[in-house]
């Protein structure tokens, strides 16, 4: 069973220490001292938490599609040539990189500063783990 010792699932989750201390002690949280006596919490308590708290912000085109992966942020770059371009975003602590034809930049009004929505449709996502975990 994974787990996180509290400052890994502070990272983890974008909160303080002390957040995740006030979870634990509230009993939010599951933890237990690990072999060496310092407070671990549970991997799958950790994933659900994060899961529940996470925030997005809400999708200003009230469009409905089948695609689930929409990441609302603002446009941080664009660099066009005559035919592509490539346009960065920030979509909460994520960075998102789209390559798009120049007209599509131009049609949609994209700058930097520009609200807009990522939407990820892929029938390939990769998932990888940190080495040295079986």
């Amino acid at each position: 069973m994974p787990q996180f010792r509290i400052a890994e699932a502070a990272r983890l989750l974008g909160v303080s220490d002390d957040t995740v201390r006030r979870w634990v002690d509230s009993g939010l949280l599951p933890a237990w001292p690990d072999a060496s006596n310092r407070k671990v919490v549970d991997g799958a308590a950790l994933a659900e938490i994060a899961r529940d708290h996470a925030y997005a912000a809400p999708d200003p085109s009230g469009v409905k599609r089948s695609a689930r992966n929409r990441l609302v942020g603002l446009v941080t770059s664009v660099v066009c040539d005559r035919v592509m371009a490539q346009v960065e975003m920030q979509c909460g602590p994520h960075r998102v990189v789209s390559l798009m034809s120049s007209e599509a930049v131009r049609e949609l009004g994209l700058q930097p500063g520009s609200l807009a929505v990522a939407v990820i449709k892929s029938t390939t996502v990769v998932v990888e783990t940190p080495g040295g975990q079986s």
